[in-house]
């Protein structure tokens, strides 16, 4: 049944409240009605990653979760992650992105890697980055980069 909801949440450490539809995807509501724009809106079918987030700490494609079933959880976009500067430095140096429409969701399943592994191999590096694409680089320039951010090397 169609309706407006009222949807409660934390967003990147501020409490939030946002009116949705009863089945709008979380991605919408955080750029529309959050305006949070890093997270991006590629396929809608949890395939391409660029909608990737933290939700309640576990990495998470916003595109294949409700807003409605978030109410009262806590969601941290690219804009809300701390500590990420090594890895945005990182990506530069490396050429980790040409169109950057990928990048941001990188980041953020990148910056959950260094935070559980702070020291990760490339082929670890490769798994958790494997939810998301990218049609530019062929993911050597973004391994690299996730690598060099782990070694402390920017």
């Amino acid at each position: 049944m169609k309706g407006n909801i009222e949807v409660r949440l934390t967003l990147n450490g501020e409490p939030r409240c946002a009116q949705a539809d009863s089945r709008q995807l979380l991605v919408e509501v955080i750029r529309d009605a959050l305006d949070a724009k890093g997270t991006r809106i590629g396929c809608l079918t949890g395939d391409c990653g660029a909608c990737t987030v933290l939700i309640d700490g576990e990495v998470r494609k916003s595109c294949l979760v409700l807003a409605a079933s978030i109410d009262g959880i806590e969601v941290r976009t690219i804009e809300g992650l701390e500590g990420i500067e090594a890895l945005q430095e990182a990506f530069i140096a490396e050429n980790g992105f040409q169109c950057g429409f990928c990048t941001s969701g990188m980041i953020v399943a990148a910056a959950d890697l260094l935070k559980n592994n702070p020291s990760p191999s490339p082929e670890e590096i490769r798994r958790a980055i494997s939810g998301n694409l990218c049609r530019c680089t062929g993911y050597e320039s973004i391994v690299e980069a996730i690598h060099r951010a782990a070694q402390g090397s920017v």
